[in-house]
Order: structure tokens, then sequence, then C-alpha cells
């Protein structure tokens, strides 16, 4: 009860500093939740002390409202205490410099990601491996690359994209390009969104979808479209643009959705991610009605459907679905749901490594929500187990880093060392 009582009392705090800041600059609260991609609703639900708790909402109104972000119980920016314009360019430079390499075993990583971005830019043909010489060798590795990612082996991942890229281009652009080679295409670009997502590199990520949805267009399969459409939504969110990614994913699910139980498994689940995404967006965007919706037609077509394994073509099931289910939950502050969500989940084998991680990494977040700094340190430790390389995406460094430095009372020593482990010290 203490500690439910403090957490209140922190989240009151937090609400005033942020209404604060707010007057003092003359603003509305409608002018800050344009800034921010959110409904006004947001911006008086966190003034009143409401889902203060989410870190990534915090951090994005401290810079809104140029608050310093330990104000908001946020771990410090490594490049805060600098006053020459110069001196924090440099301090941020190396800051970023020291993080890569806290993260990299080797220097392969670093240059795998500059051949990934190379494949990706405009230009002629990059120069094909010759490993491969027909559609039955591309495909299967396609499903390779997908593999690695679900689970999350992203160093090979990073390693294994830029020559398949390269041998479908050759491919799909010859004078005999087929339609499935543009899909394979298509859905190798997709993935290289995801992997970028996680990196935290979304100008890259750009490109990747572009790419992704003029291959996919040029496949003509509305599978592969809907697949394009989805990882397009994704980066409008991760860019704050929920409302434009919520009307996108709407429109083309008004095209797909309908008869699932005479839809093939495949449509099936790209119609049913589609969805999941869009639930994101809406949930990001702060409008309940939507995310439900959203979330109830995906569990109605996954009725129909379940690709639950690492080697499927698309993660979605019902086990997805629930897994977005607390996504938004912890999104809309409502961590108890989140974990009321989660906790069949927990006892339950989830076939997919990136799944798994994400149930545990879900569940801190909701456990930092109410405070609960140690059962939130355990669930990231057990998402580690799941998925190590996950775990040291850069999302998931900054909510260690801003745990830690909710405690304060530094009673929780193994979680200032893990930040440390991470390279994100509070």
């Amino acid at each position: 009860m203490a500690q439910m009582a403090d957490a209140q009392s922190e989240a009151g705090r937090i609400g005033e500093v942020i209404r604060q800041a707010r007057v003092l600059q003359r603003r509305s609260q409608k002018d800050v939740a344009t800034a921010l991609g959110y409904h006004q609703s947001k911006v008086s639900r966190l003034e009143n002390g409401r889902g203060t708790e989410d870190v990534r909402v915090l951090r994005e109104i401290a810079k809104v409202l140029d608050i310093p972000p330990q104000r908001l119980g946020l771990a410090a920016a490594p490049d805060a205490s600098p006053s020459d314009p110069g001196t924090e360019d440099m301090h941020r430079r190396t800051f970023l410099a020291a993080s890569v390499a806290a993260l990299a075993a080797t220097p392969t990583p670093t240059m795998a990601h500059h051949d990934l971005i190379q494949v990706l830019l405009p230009g002629p043909n990059p120069a094909a491996t010759g490993d491969s010489s027909g559609i039955d060798e591309l495909r299967e590795r396609a499903r390779t690359v997908r593999r690695l990612f679900c689970t999350c082996d992203y160093a090979k991942l990073e390693q294994a994209l830029p020559g398949l890229i390269a041998d479908l281009r050759q491919v799909a652009g010859g004078s005999s390009g087929s339609a499935e080679a543009s899909g394979l295409l298509a859905t190798t670009y997709q993935t290289s969104v995801s992997l970028l997502l996680k990196r935290a590199d979304q100008g890259n990520a750009w490109l990747a979808a572009g790419r992704a949805m003029a291959e996919a267009e040029r496949s003509g399969d509305p599978v592969v479209l809907a697949a394009s459409v989805r990882v397009h939504a994704h980066v409008l969110v991760r860019e704050k643009h929920t409302a434009q990614a919520v009307n996108m994913v709407r429109h083309t699910v008004d095209q797909l959705s309908g008869s699932y139980d005479r839809r093939s498994p495949r449509y099936l689940a790209a119609v049913g991610l589609l969805l999941l995404r869009g639930a994101t967006a809406a949930s990001r965007n702060g409008d309940r009605e939507t995310t439900r919706d959203f979330l109830t037609e995906a569990k109605e077509v996954a009725r129909y459907v379940a690709f639950d394994r690492p080697d499927a073509w698309a993660n979605f099931s019902p086990t997805n679905v629930a897994l977005h289910e607390i996504s938004a939950a912890v999104s809309f502050g409502d961590a108890g749901i989140a974990l009321q969500t989660a906790r069949p989940l927990m006892r339950r084998h989830i076939p997919v490594p990136e799944r798994r991680a994400a149930l545990w990494v879900e569940a801190a977040r909701a456990y930092s929500q109410q405070g609960r700094l140690a059962d939130g340190y355990q669930a990231l430790r057990i998402a580690e187990s799941c998925a190590a390389q996950d775990v040291r995406r850069p999302a998931v460094r900054e909510l260690v880093a801003d745990m830690a430095a909710r405690d304060r009372r530094l009673a929780l020593p193994e979680l200032h060392h893990f930040s440390r482990q991470l390279g994100v010290p509070a």
C-alpha cells in the first residue's frame, strides 16, 4: 500500500510539472497534443497524474515542453551538461559511439548495417552474390531471414539481408522478372523495416518501407501489399503520425475484410497483423474505441488461423492478439489490466522468441507504471533469457535507464548493474 501511495504521489507531482511547463509557455493542451501526435485527452490525463509512468510519452513531452528529464523522474540525457552547442554535439556523438561499441561484440554488425543501407539506396542494382540460381533458393533464403528476425538473431539477419536483396533485385528487375520475385523482394524489404525499427533507425526504415510498397504493387499480390501497408504504418507510429497510421490501416482493412472462413491462412495472417498494427496506432493516439474495434476484429480473424512458429511466413495467432492487448493497456496507463491479461501467457509456451521477449518487456513496463521496479527488473531478465539481442535494442535500454533513475534510494543494485551492462547507466 505504501508503494502504491508513493507511486500516486509521484504521478501527481509529474502531472503538475507538465501542467506548469505548458502554462508558462502559454500553450493549450491541444497545441501540445498536436506537437506530440496524440489526442488532447492524452495531455489532460498526463496533467492529472494518469499515465505518467509511460517513459516513452514522458520523454516526448519533455522534449516538446523543454522540461529537464530529471524533473519527470527520467534518466538525465547524456549530453545535458555542456552549454556550448559544439561541445554538446561532440558529447552526443561520443555517447552514441560508446553505446554502439557496448552492444557490438565485433565490428561486423556495423559493417553489415552499412551494407544494408547501401543496398536500400536509390541507384543501379547492387552486385548480386550469385548464390542463388533460381526462385526456389531465393524463396528459402527469404524464409531464413524471417526466421532470424523471429529468433532475434539481429546480427546474422543484418549480415544476410544485403546479399538477398541484391539477388532478388536482379531477378525481379530482369527481363524474365516474375511477380513472385517482386513479392519476395517486398517481403524482404518488410523484414528490413522491422529490423531497422528495432535499431531505432527510423530514417532508413522509411526508405525500406517505400521500396517494400513499390515491389508489393509490382507483385500484384494483395497479401504482400497488406504486409507492406502494415510496416509503413509501423514507421508512421514510430514518427508519432498515429492518426495517419490508423487511417491507412482502416482504409486497407476495409478492402480486405470479410468472408474470413473462406480465406487462405496466409491472407488471414496478413489481415490480422494489419489489424494489430492499427490497434497499436490507435492506442498510441489515445483512442480507446478504435483500439477496441481493431482488437475485436483481430480476434475474429484469429478464430480461423494461427501462425505461431519462428519459421512461419508471419506470426499471427490468438497469442499475438493477446500480446497487443497488453501493449495497448500499457499505452493507456492501465497497468493492472495489462498484467491481468499477461499472466495466462506467462505460464504458456510461446514458440517465437521475439514474441516471448515482447511479453516480458511489456510486463516490465506495466510493473514500472505501478512502481514495482523489482518485479519490472525480473521481467526484463526473463525477456533477456528469451532473446538477449532484443533486450539490447534502444527502446528497452531506455526503459532500463529510466527504471534505474527512479530507484533514487538505490534499493535495487542489481537493476543499476544491469543498466550499466547495457551501456545506459541512470
